[in-house]
């Protein structure tokens, strides 16, 4: 396998797929070495397999709004490989939702939960539905408009979809609820349901705690002790701000979050206090992030439209929001203000050109499908106990989460060690999630 030749044919069958095409690249680069060292997968066209999705379903949502307005929508689910388990990814409602978004998360989402050594596929959905500015009942109707078009294809043991960017609790709520009715059957179907109701303790906080148990394990590789170390966070959802959270407790020092309006820098740290704000501003009021410097303008400083890597001085870097929102430009801003290394809670949140910058410069650099792995594994965690309609305790759910992470970071430094003792996270995570699926998939036939 040429790995430039299978990107450039996929370029041409896929012109219009920028976000699919980049995560591609970044993947068959990296394991094109060990997958040469196994030409029965190239008898098979195991790559070309492994890039294109099982099945994609696009539709269209039809809802109606407050004022009794017919609206309309797309949605799409992405069911991208089964090789290892039940396809398995969370579903996305944001206005820049498109099929090669989701092509490009479900793509990642197999190596990652392959990753995780939990028996889960890979797949992805969403909309260009936007929850922000409207009410509950329509985001009520807009979600059950959503399941009827999808619940026949999802199940406890064919396609289990979580929250993602713009679904939290109450939407996974209202499609779990609607699910249910049209299934008629209560199974774990979904994760990050509510507790009430099948969900499993930390999981709203896993992403953003695994996130912080990989950085542990990276940092120590180096003897590096995260007490007062600075840490430069961007977005303020469920991973950012339970990110913070965790790196307080470990004794950190949390100096800046953002949302798509702009970011803010807290020179001293965020405080607890100050973080309790943050969470029931954007989780209870849906506000911005504008209004923490508001709300205390003599510590916090707020920068309207940018992104925290360039104003911002910080020992570790901690992307949390979307993806490529670190550029190239912004990887030098970092490396030059004493970044020494990045653990990235988005999904491919850095471009290519930025990856390369930190991985010239040799400081750790953990891709999201290693780092971010926590939240999917918690959703895996949760999906057993609704298998054996059982509930652990946070402390019970907490520990296999730091185990697996632990595990995580293992199979990267195993499979991505180079010669002069780098460890390349980057190689480390594709080859490992890759070679689980392939042998899966050389296993079970062509199919």
């Amino acid at each position: 396998m040429k790995a430039i030749e299978v990107i450039d044919d996929l370029k041409r069958r896929f012109p219009n797929e920028p976000e699919y095409i980049q995560a591609v690249e970044e993947v068959l680069t990296t394991i094109e070495d060990t997958y040469n060292e196994h030409p029965e997968f190239e008898r098979y066209n195991l790559i070309e397999r492994l890039c294109i999705p099982d099945r994609i379903f696009s539709f269209r949502v039809s809802w109606i709004d407050d004022a009794g307005k017919v609206r309309n929508n797309m949605g799409y689910r992405i069911q991208h490989n089964n090789a290892i388990g039940p396809y398995k990814g969370g579903i996305r409602f944001h206005s820049s939702v498109n099929q090669s978004i989701l092509k490009f998360l479900a793509f990642e989402q197999t190596f990652k939960n392959s990753l995780t050594t939990l028996a889960m596929g890979g797949a992805k959905g969403g909309s260009d539905f936007s929850p922000r500015g409207k009410s509950d009942m329509e985001v009520m109707r807009f979600c059950q408009a959503f399941i009827a078009e999808l619940w026949r294809q999802i199940g406890p043991d064919t396609d289990v979809p979580a929250g993602d960017i713009g679904v939290g609790g109450r939407e996974v709520g209202y499609m779990y609820g609607y699910y249910k009715k049209m299934a008629r059957e209560f199974t774990g179907t979904f994760t990050g349901k509510g507790l009430e109701f099948g969900g499993s303790l930390i999981r709203p906080e896993a992403t953003g705690y695994g996130n912080c148990y990989f950085l542990l394990n990276m940092l120590a590789t180096r003897g590096i002790d995260i007490k007062g170390k600075r840490v430069a966070i961007s977005g303020s959802g469920n991973v950012a701000t339970y990110t913070a959270q965790k790196l307080l407790e470990l004794g950190a020092v949390v100096v800046s979050m953002s949302d798509s309006s702009g970011s803010i820098y807290v020179p001293d740290g965020i405080t607890p206090a100050m973080l309790d704000y943050i969470f029931e501003l954007k989780n209870v009021y849906r506000g911005r992030i504008s209004e923490v410097a508001e709300e205390y303008p003599e510590l916090v400083k707020y920068y309207p439209g940018e992104r925290p890597w360039h104003h911002v001085k910080c020992d570790i870097a901690m992307p949390s929001a979307t993806q490529n929102e670190i550029d190239g430009d912004d990887a030098r801003a970092l490396l030059a203000n004493g970044c020494i290394a990045v653990s990235e809670g988005a999904n491919m949140p850095s471009t290519p050109e930025a990856i390369k910058e930190f991985l010239a410069a040799k400081i750790l650099y953990a891709p999201g499908k290693a780092a971010n792995a926590g939240g999917v594994a918690t959703s895996g965690l949760e999906m057993a106990q609704n298998s054996q309609k059982l509930s652990w305790t946070a402390e019970e759910v907490d520990a296999k989460l730091k185990q697996i992470m632990a595990n995580i970071h293992e199979q990267c430094v195993k499979h991505g060690t180079e010669p002069d003792g780098y460890i390349n996270y980057v190689k480390g995570a594709n080859v490992a999630g890759f070679m689980k699926v392939a042998r899966a998939m050389m296993a079970q036939g062509v199919l």
